[in-house]
Formats: structure tokens, sequence, C-alpha cells
């Protein structure tokens, strides 16, 4: 029910309840005409009143429930019963329909003329509860930030405003923010862009199907669904970002690789690597992200747990040999190599990077761009590269038995090289590298350290709890008996911070396999992945489900991330 009518004001009731002073009462009035906003909120913003007592006053007072908007899901048809503009103007939130009752959450249940305006336009008796404003705002922005946004452009589109502009190499997201006065297509492009960057997003999927076209973001190694655009757009919205990416519009048959880079204000940049690919209904797009701002480059940073820290340490310090990194696309690969080379980076030494593609730019590095297209394949960079006096080679990827004979012919000569193999875990590359046809002899002879890694999301800290994991089942996982029944799990209940996925950020998972005298002599007599797998565990390596585990018990991940990326021993 509505509360009773009332001709006080917030203030008046306020300060009867000596919860405010008439100074503190005048203040806020006269800094609500100097930034308008509601008193109540004026009230907490000058630190009078706490959020929280605002509210529980206004619950007592009028006799109307309170609501945690963090601990209640919404469906999008109640959602969808008031306007997003009518929920910013009043500042209240649908939170149920019970029948021709419409339940709403307010900050203000004084406030007769907004509950009557809402009656009248959505048509439904209302009911009152009380919530934090900042709640509110909170909710107000996850409900209503994407459909706004994209109902607001799409009401505004049309065919005949899409013209194709020649773009400038740099792209300022000031100038995206400002594209109110763009082509529509052109603004919800680059909202999609903005709002990515906004949630942390490292890849973005533009994904064309039968009879749906949508959006989704990346997130902490995971796909979320953002947005389906209406499939009238497809073209529009495909042809805009190959326009930013400079490629070829025309072109709808072959795959197409492009760069878009951004500026971000105060110095900071963002580019994004695009690529095309022609699928059954249209093309598919994903756009990666890469924030040359959240590059970790500090080893003692990554993950690693103390004993591998050394063995990579002391394999990274050796004056030649060879060092693998494998894992699949999207592992932090590249964070590792990027940051063993900058610990080994030093003007007395000549470091030259051949990569596909350069992903971040490192002072003090030269780093070749392969082009396959034109011949510049890691083969011909590395030949290129022993005729340039180089002291550390990077080498992007080992595709093929040419270029891995060459990085093992350098790391044999005096020089230490650097690459990526991708491979399940660290002993499998020693099996894909025989099968690639380099002899037993010149991987014991050249190979100082394999890492294998993996990425697993972190439990968020604003809302952590305890999970209660039989000991049975961590046990069945590969965890010792004797931890398991005293192991305490943790997991995410899920907040507004982690968007209710109750993760927030990654951690890396490594296994890092040295070569010790046994694992070499198991290498030269053709023991299987398996067999070295054993035998580099006996002489200390930490698999993957190990490292995984480990994490768990610190209460940095939880068990069941463990299990979605590492495989069992």
């Amino acid at each position: 029910m509505p509360p009773p009518k009332t001709n006080k004001r917030i203030g008046d009731l306020l300060l009867n309840a000596n919860l405010i002073t008439p100074d503190q009462l005048n203040h806020a009035l006269a800094e609500q005409k100097i930034n308008p906003a509601r008193l109540g909120s004026t009230l907490v913003r000058l630190g009078y009143i706490k959020d929280e007592q605002l509210t529980n006053f206004l619950s007592l007072q009028f006799g109307v429930p309170a609501v945690n908007l963090n601990e209640i899901t919404i469906s999008d048809q109640v959602i969808e019963l008031i306007s997003s503009e009518l929920a910013n103007k009043h500042h209240v939130l649908p939170t149920n329909r019970i029948g021709s009752t419409l339940i709403i959450a307010t900050s203000d249940p004084t406030d007769l003329s907004a509950l009557d305006d809402i009656k009248f336009i959505t048509g439904y008796d209302i009911e009152t509860t009380i919530a934090s404003e900042a709640a509110i705002k909170k909710a107000i922005d996850r409900y209503y930030d994407s459909s706004s946004m994209l109902d607001d452009i799409i009401s505004e589109f049309d065919d005949s405003e899409l013209e194709v502009v020649q773009e400038e190499n740099d792209s300022d997201t000031a100038d995206l923010q400002k594209g109110v006065e763009d082509a529509p297509v052109i603004r919800l492009v680059n909202k999609i862009i903005i709002d990515s960057i906004r949630r942390g997003a490292s890849d973005i999927h533009v994904e064309p199907f039968e009879k749906f076209f949508r959006v989704r973001y990346r997130i902490d190694g995971v796909l979320y669904e953002i947005m389906k655009p209406p499939m009238r757009l497809k073209n529009a919205i495909t042809s805009r970002i190959k326009i930013m990416s400079e490629l070829d519009i025309a072109e709808r048959r072959l795959p197409q690789d492009g760069r878009i880079k951004m500026k971000l204000g105060k110095g900071k940049s963002m580019d994004m690597r695009v690529s095309v690919l022609p699928t059954l209904f249209g093309e598919k797009i994903v756009m990666r992200l890469l924030d040359q701002s959240n590059l970790q480059l500090d080893m003692t940073r990554l993950g690693l747990e103390p004993q591998a820290l050394e063995a990579v340490d002391d394999a990274i310090r050796q004056p030649y040999g060879l060092i693998l990194v494998t894992g699949p696309t999207g592992s932090g690969k590249t964070t590792t190599l990027y940051s063993a080379l900058s610990e080994l980076n030093k003007v007395s030494d000549n470091i030259m990077t051949a990569e596909d593609p350069v992903e971040f730019n490192l002072e003090g590095v030269n780093q070749v761009q392969v082009r396959e297209n034109i011949g510049l394949t890691f083969a011909s960079a590395l030949r290129s590269f022993l005729r340039q006096d180089p002291d550390i080679i990077l080498v992007g990827e080992m595709r093929d038995l040419e270029t891995a004979e060459i990085s093992i012919k350098a790391s044999l000569t005096g020089h230490l090289v650097l690459s990526t193999l991708h491979t399940n875990d660290a002993p499998s590359s020693i099996t894909r590298l025989v099968n690639m046809g380099i002899e037993p002899f010149l991987i014991v002879s050249s190979v100082n350290v394999i890492i294998a890694q993996r990425l697993a999301r972190r439990i968020c800290p604003k809302c952590i709890t305890r999970d209660n994991i039989p000991a049975a089942t961590l046990i069945q996982s590969g965890m010792d008996p004797q931890t398991a029944e005293t192991a305490a799990c943790m997991k995410g209940e899920g907040c507004d911070e982690c968007n209710r996925t109750g993760y927030r950020g990654r951690i890396a998972l490594y296994e890092v396999m040295t070569f010790a005298d046994e694992v070499k002599s198991a290498i030269l007599d053709g023991a299987n992945t398996i067999e070295l797998k054993n035998i580099a565990i006996k002489n200390g390596m930490k698999s993957l489900r190990q490292s995984g585990l480990s994490k768990m018990l610190e209460g940095t991940t939880s068990f069941q991330e463990v299990l979605r990326v590492t495989a069992r021993d």
C-alpha cells in the first residue's frame, strides 16, 4: 500500500526524529541549491546521516518494508513495465508484479506526485518498498543500461544514415562518447566498445546467426551475452567495425585482420586486434582489447609458487638454451614471455622478437610483426635475427619443423630463445616436438625449462564465503587425503562488484617442468607423455591440477573453477 499522506517534508521528519540538527538541515538545503539533488542524498553526501539510517528510518516511519536490491533478481517482464526514463526521473525501480499491483523500490516514499505519475502511466496500483538511493542507482544502471541504450539508438536508426568515412589512425574515446550527434549505428558500435572497456572485457564477439544477431563480452575468461541487436543492423555494424579497422568492407568471402588504436586520455591508450571471419550467416567479428596499462610484467606477481619461480628464474638467467611456454589461446602465455623479457631487458643485450601479432610494445626490445602473406614468416625472421647479432630471441610460436629447428640451433649456439607451443601440459610438449621431427637428443641438449599454464578466475573479495566441499570429492579430484579432511574451500556468492558472478580478475596456474637427469634419460629412451609426467612429478614438478588446488586452499579461486580449467592427473 502507498504510505499515508503527509504534508511534512523528509527534512522535517528527520529533524523531529533527532537524526539531524537544524544547522545540518539548513546547510543541506543551502547545498541542495548549489548542487541539485534529493535532500536525503545531500544529507548522506555531507555525512550528516548514513544511507542505511535514512532507509531504516523511512521504513519504520511509514511502515514500508525495506528491500535489499543486491539479493533479488528482477525479471525482464517486470523491468519493462517502467521505462528507463521514468525510472531515472523518479529514481524508482520495479521489483515485482502481483496481479494488478506493481511493487516498486524507492528511496523517498513521501514523493506522492511520483507515485501518482507512475500509477497513471503504468495503469497499475502501486505498492512501495524502501531501498537506499545508491542501491537504486546501481540497479537502474544494471537493469536498464544495455537495453535502453540499444532501444534509444535503434529507434533513431535509418539505413540511409550509414556512411563510409575514412578513419584516422587513432580514434579518441572522448570523441566516441560525444557520438550522440553521429549516425545511430556509429553510436551503437562506439558504445559497445566503451561499455566493454568499462566492464573490463578482454574480447568482444559480434556474431550473426540464422535468426538472431548477438554481442558477447569475454570477462575473466568467460563469455557473457550483452545484447541482441536486430538482424537488419547486421551489415551496418559489421561495416562500421571494418571501417574503424581499415579493412575492405567489400570483401565478405575471405578472413581479414585489422587493428584499432584508441586514446583513452591522460596518456593512456588501448589497442584492439580485430579478426573478421566469414561464417554461414555473415561475418563473425572478434575484437581483442589490448590494454598496455594492465600488462603485468613482474614475474614475482604472476602466481608462480616459490619453487617454480626459482626454477623459471634460474632458466632465464642461463646464457643460452630454449624456454618453452605452453597452453591454449588466451591462457596468458604472452604475459609470461613479456615478463621474462622485462627481467632480461638490459642495455647490454640485444633482444629481438618475431610475433604474430605484436600485442604490446616493449621499450628497448626490437619487435618484428610476422607477415606470412609477403613471405615474412617466423623462420625467415629467425634467419635474419641470427645476422643481427642477437643475445635473446623470442619466437611467437613454433608452428612448424623449420621454425623449431632454427630455434633449437640458435639455442645451442649461444642464444637464449623463448617461444610457445600449443599443448595441453608441459610433458606433452616433448611429444609434440618429437612428432614435428626434432630429435630427442636435441631436445635434451637445448631445452632449459617448459612452463604450462592456465588462467583461473579469482574469487571476488567483496562476496567471498565458505564453500562446503565433501572431503571425498576433494580426494577424487587429486588432493592428498590428509589435506582434504581439513581443507577450507571458498567461493563467491555474487555481488554488484563482480556483476553477480562471484569472480573478479584472474590468476595463473603453472606447471613448471625442469630437466633433471631422470627426465632427460626418459626422453632419450622414448618415454610417452604419461611416463614423462609421472617422472617429472616424482622430481618435484607440481601439475596444473595441483597448482589449482593450492590456489583454492589459499582462498584465491574456487573448487569449481579448478575443475573447469584443469584436467585430472
